[in-house]
């Protein structure tokens, strides 16, 4: 009589993979390993290393790290704010001397403190290993030195050029909608420790600058829509001589999702975490939260995929669990137009001078104190007056 029963599963290296070793993927790894699989995680550099990025930690980043890594921000990584200023074109906007406690990290050492605890939980240490090629049918992953590895889940937290969303999809993210940004580390001014947090509205066209005064150094930058940014090393240059700055410091540029997410982060066991997954607020920018929390929940819904001896299933999980972080950025897109667009701008600007309330919203959504729909009501109330001012300006966006 013919054996009829289900064959027996393939062995694999590892339960999971995990491409990437920055917040997402330490957040992946640590979370895997906690609900007992065997986990590699890679990357092509050892840690520490240099990474390009304002280093705010908000509020629900704290959060996030302390649910994810079992402890409190360790004080040693972050330098804490609780002032900040606002501008734009130059022009001040207004000064709240008591906001939500916002965090800088350097992200040298944050990312090495993230891979460590991750390591430390018995995820396999292979960072510092080039990959030669990615298999999403395996899934399985070939190093530059020839071994191939092989897992029932692989999760891409590879950044915003991802290659495993190349090896999915064809390509990594879609360049009319990609964000970009200029960056420099300046020398530490002597004020600091008690300097605010600065952030000028239009200082790139559809986004910001940001002036992030830390104990070492302050991280000065622009960022905004690419597409929309065809002179942004001008704007740069132009930003720094605003601050005071020397516009000849080195600056160095980085792609930043903005907002730009696929509807599906992955295929079957294959899942895309973090910058890869364009999980990127697309009005602050502040990408490290969103990074944390799919890392984890890309893990958990590995573990229950296996757990159902479906690997395939991990997907469909994973996407039923983004679909709030989905909801929040979809509305911030939304409420960007309002904040952006050439239409509305002005009357924006105008109503962020005028009312310390939408000011502190912003620094409560800033800090996760508040979600998007709750800024939504806000600027919703706004919109008649919004829309007069654009009308008798007879502009278009």
């Amino acid at each position: 009589m013919a054996d009829l029963s289900p064959p027996a599963a393939t062995a694999c290296d590892f339960d999971v993979i995990v491409l990437g070793a920055g917040p997402a993927g330490a957040a992946a790894a640590r979370t895997a390993r906690a609900e007992g699989l065997s986990v590699a995680l890679l990357d092509k550099a050892r840690f520490p290393r240099a990474k390009l990025c304002g280093g705010g930690l908000t509020g629900r980043s704290a959060r996030y790290f302390q649910d994810i890594f079992g402890s409190p921000l360790p004080p040693a990584l972050i330098d804490s704010k609780t002032a900040v200023e606002f501008h734009a074109e130059g022009q001040p906007l207004g000064h709240l001397p008591q906001i939500p406690a916002m965090h800088l990290t350097m992200r040298w050492s944050f990312d090495a403190e993230l891979v460590a605890r991750a390591l430390a939980a018995g995820a396999a240490d292979l960072t510092g290993q080039r990959i030669a090629r990615i298999d999403p049918e395996g899934p399985a992953v070939t190093l530059a030195d020839g071994r191939r590895l092989t897992a029932r889940v692989l999760i891409g937290a590879d950044g915003v050029h991802s290659a495993v969303a190349r090896a999915l999809f064809g390509q990594a993210h879609d360049r009319a909608r990609v964000g970009f940004g200029l960056e420099v580390e300046a020398p530490a001014a002597p004020g600091n420790a008690t300097a605010p947090l600065r952030i000028d509205f239009g200082a790139a066209h559809w986004g910001y600058g940001w002036h992030f005064p830390k104990s070492g150094s302050s991280t000065i930058g622009i960022g905004g829509v690419q597409a929309r940014n065809p002179h942004m090393k001008a704007a740069m240059a132009d930003y720094l001589a605003l601050l005071g700055q020397d516009p000849a410091l080195p600056v160095k540029g980085h792609h930043l999702p903005f907002g730009d997410f696929p509807a599906r982060p992955g295929r079957g066991a294959v899942l895309l975490a973090g910058d890869a997954a364009g999980l990127v607020d697309p009005i602050t920018g502040e990408g490290i939260a969103y990074a944390m929390k799919s890392g984890q929940l890309a893990a958990r819904a590995a573990a229950r995929a296996l757990a159902a001896g479906a690997p395939a299933t991990a997907l469909a999980r994973y996407r039923a669990a983004l679909r709030p972080i989905h909801r929040a950025i979809r509305q911030a897109r939304a409420i960007r137009l309002l904040l952006f667009a050439p239409l509305f701008r002005p009357a924006f600007l105008s109503a962020f001078r005028r009312s310390g309330h939408l000011r502190q919203l912003y620094m409560r959504l800033l800090a996760g104190e508040i979600e998007y729909p709750d800024m939504a009501r806000a600027v919703l109330r706004r919109l008649p007056a919004f829309l007069a001012g654009a009308v008798r300006r007879g502009k278009t966006p």
